[in-house]
């Protein structure tokens, strides 16, 4: 992987698994991490072994006794303090994910802030998982309680290093699981920090473990007899393979796959707000996020808006605004989706292939690019790319553009822009996509609603945060009790 000059030294030092309270290097291979804005070697990452899995569900096991026996309240006063801790280091934080991920400032601050609302969220968990009681005839209660899983085991993807950890950690470790982090060995640092944070907080040594590497430590996580759940954020490939593989182990699984998610917009809609969000929505994060706006369906008279869109987008400057894409062949598969786009008859309203960025020449920037008159059929309107890239898809009514997002295999998010309460139901209501928005063009739900899509952006049952995760990462243990002898018999007696 080579850049336009030698990389220089790795600025911090080497990732190494957290096993039991301590880390420790694996031995084995290792793969360099870029500072994508460069190129330049940051760091490196062990490619550990399915041992190393082993070792840390052991680990995990013989805390989560302990840990389970902890009381609710108990255990969020660690991540009441673990809470603090993120606040208190946000700049470092920020400034570690913009370093391996290469996001801008302002949108790694607002990860780190994220992954604060997660952790306050799990720290309502004693107030939330209250169970229920009820006397249901004289003299007999029945009452739920839930219960920790044992050993769980999330992985993760790389295009939000802190804050998609904390969709499952927070809450999985308060509601009394220990848990196995698999994090992006692209972005591996954040994670290590996490565990660092979790420890100084007074998390107990072993219920929270991280081992780094690829495929062969994703695999041994879906094998591993000792993990009982798996939650998994990625690709939907690789989603359906964890799924699959998961479940055939017996284990519960909830895996979030891709996205390509259309912005329907109206003729009527504000022409400045709509223009403002939606190139927000497909810039934003460099357009890497499960969340982006990727295809713009445009309905009837709508060039005035696009108009505007092309004037917002072009104050979008690589290097100073814009963030890179994570690595060289994300740059190279992105630019190619606009390039086959082109030759197969798109507009290309704003090219953002091939830009300079000076001083950063190695790294692996791509402008944001509007292209128009795409057809559904275009592999650009289809496929995710995971880019700021936005596809522009004509329609001439309402109907026609919940066809071409209901024909798309996915189901993550959807938005409607219009002035109209009753188009913006009729749409909100027909979208196939678990997460909707009125004028808003990142419709990602807030704390304590979860977040979660249909179709192929989901496999499994349940969200992976909010209310939604407690089902995931607990079971319930129902108890009928009679103490009073005049209660009397019955056939369940």
């Amino acid at each position: 992987m080579a850049t336009t000059a030698a990389p220089p030294a790795a600025r911090r030092p080497d990732a190494r698994n957290y096993l039991g309270g301590s880390f420790t290097n694996d031995g084995s291979r290792h793969l360099d991490v870029l500072d994508p804005s460069d190129g330049s070697v940051i760091s490196r990452v062990p490619l550990s072994s399915a041992g190393a899995v082993d070792a840390a569900v052991r680990a995990g096991a013989a805390a989560f006794p302990a840990w389970s026996a902890t009381t609710i309240k108990e255990r969020v006063q660690v991540l009441y303090r673990y809470r603090s801790l993120l606040q208190e280091h946000i700049a470092e934080l920020s400034a570690l994910i913009t370093q391996e991920h290469g996001k801008v400032r302002n949108e790694a601050e607002a990860e780190v802030l994220k992954a604060i609302e997660l952790t306050e969220f799990a720290c309502s968990l004693p107030q939330i998982v209250t169970g229920e009681v009820m006397e249901v005839s004289r003299g007999v209660e029945c009452r739920t309680d839930r219960h920790p899983l044992g050993v769980v085991a999330s992985i993760v993807p790389f295009n939000f290093p802190l804050m998609v950890p904390h969709w499952t950690i927070p809450n999985a470790i308060a509601l009394g699981n220990c848990m196995v982090l698999k994090p992006s060995e692209l972005v591996p640092l954040s994670a290590v920090r996490v565990a660092e944070l979790l420890a100084e907080a007074g998390l107990p040594a072993g219920v929270f473990n991280v081992v780094h590497g690829t495929q062969e430590v994703v695999e041994a996580i879906c094998d591993h007899p000792g993990i009982a759940a798996v939650s998994f954020v990625g690709s939907t490939r690789v989603a359906k393979i964890v799924y699959r593989r998961g479940t055939a182990n017996l284990k519960r699984v909830l895996a979030l796959g891709g996205a390509k998610n259309h912005l329907i917009v109206l003729p009527d809609a504000d022409p400045e707000m709509t223009s403002t969000n939606v190139v927000a929505s497909m810039s934003g994060c460099t357009g890497q996020r499960c969340m982006a706006a990727s295809v713009m369906v445009a309905v009837g008279v709508t060039d005035h808006i696009v108009r505007k869109m092309v004037e917002h987008a072009r104050t979008i400057v690589p290097g100073r605004n814009l963030g890179p894409v994570i690595s060289r062949e994300a740059r190279e598969r992105i630019e190619r989706y606009i390039t086959d786009a082109e030759r197969a008859g798109a507009t290309v309203l704003l090219d953002g292939r091939n830009p300079v960025v000076p001083g950063r020449e190695g790294g692996f920037y791509v402008g944001p690019t509007i292209l128009d008159h795409v057809r559904p059929d275009m592999a650009i309107a289809q496929e995710e790319v995971f880019g700021p890239v936005l596809a522009i898809v004509r329609a001439g009514d309402v109907d026609q553009a919940l066809a071409v997002e209901n024909a798309s295999p996915y189901g993550n998010a959807a938005s409607v822009f219009t002035e109209s309460g009753g188009a913006a139901r009729y749409v909100t209501e027909r979208a196939s996509a678990g997460m909707v928005g009125v004028n808003v063009g990142v419709p990602v739900p807030r704390e304590p609603f979860s977040f979660g899509g249909w179709n192929d952006s989901k496999f499994g049952v349940g969200d992976i945060t909010g209310h939604g995760s407690i089902e995931l990462w607990t079971q319930t243990k129902k108890t009928t009790t009679k103490w009073n002898r005049e209660a009397g018999t019955n056939w369940m007696a």
